[in-house]
């Protein structure tokens, strides 16, 4: 499986970074004046761009000095153009078929308002055979980090991502984990390396709100303490970011900006974090390294 593997990540100089995408999505973007019922509403400023967790941040890592390998799961006519674009954007990638159709979103931002809305499908139903597949490959590609990232598809157990880490971690490999729902909820308890959450999914995983920063830092550090996870972090939207390391909480603000848009911004601040974590720096520095990279993201500095 060499050929799949950049020469020049199988030295010591550059982080190599394995993502693994269960359910991919080719994403669309655009503006309108304003959203109206019973409309044809006209659109402006369209793009198209492969997307679904780990794909964004195996892009980010690439921009941020690192080497990535995506591995994803994908299918019909919009997995064919999944694979394109990355193929155009130079990210190496390994991809298990599926019988399904990989999944269209679609996100609009209405002037009028300067709101945005999303639409997310829930995804192609994938086989067994087909998600054991995307595990196995992971014996396979090396990496000094695997990062699990984004929802699971139909079909999926919900320890799909548990399983990938426990696959990685046995040969001394880091795993970081970024999803919601039951897929985390399975996935805490079990000493992944890094979980990375926004607030409303930290509060799932708590059962209750935590609103004020003393309580987030307290219930975070616990987390740590337990053994629950190796380490925690929690982005906050314009609050910035919590870290919580066996060391303490560091917290980092974002930076006052005119965002473009948020999507995408979690994965580019995970990106951001592992990168620097696997060049060996500090958990400080490599909190700053994801403030860094989610900014970058949500005012349309990083390509996509």
């Amino acid at each position: 499986m060499d050929d799949v593997i950049p020469s020049e990540a199988k030295g010591d100089h550059q982080p190599f970074i394995i993502t693994l995408t269960p359910n991919p999505v080719l994403d669309l973007e655009s503006e309108v004046g304003s959203i109206e019922p019973s409309h044809k509403l006209r659109t402006t400023g369209d793009s198209y761009a492969p997307g679904g967790g780990g794909i964004n941040v195996s892009q980010v890592v690439c921009q941020r000095g690192g080497t990535s390998l995506a591995i994803y799961l994908a299918g019909g006519d919009t997995g064919h153009l999944i694979q394109g674009m990355l193929d155009t954007r130079g990210v190496k990638s390994r991809i298990v078929p599926i019988h399904g159709n990989s999944r269209v979103s679609y996100t609009v931002h209405d002037r009028s308002t300067d709101k945005e809305y999303r639409f997310v499908p829930q995804g192609p139903h994938v086989d067994e055979g087909e998600w054991r597949k995307a595990i196995e490959i992971l014996d396979d590609v090396g990496g000094d980090w695997v990062v699990g990232s984004g929802s699971l598809a139909p079909g999926m157990p919900e320890d799909f991502y548990l399983q990938a880490a426990a696959r990685v971690q046995r040969d001394g490999r880091k795993f970081a984990l970024d999803t919601s729902g039951p897929a985390l909820k399975a996935a805490m308890g079990h000493g992944i390396d890094l979980v990375k959450c926004s607030l409303s999914e930290f509060e799932s995983i708590l059962g209750r709100k935590v609103s004020d920063y003393a309580a987030q830092d307290h219930e975070a550090l616990a987390l740590v303490h337990s053994g629950a996870v190796g380490l925690l972090a929690v982005t906050l939207g314009e609050e910035g970011a919590l870290l919580a390391t066996p060391e303490g909480v560091l917290r980092r603000k974002a930076p006052p900006v005119q965002a473009r848009s948020a999507v995408g911004a979690g994965d580019s601040f995970l990106a951001g974090m592992v990168v620097a974590l696997a060049r060996g720096d500090s958990y400080a520095q490599a909190l700053d390294a994801g403030i860094a990279a989610g900014t970058d993201w949500v005012v349309g500095a990083m390509v996509r």
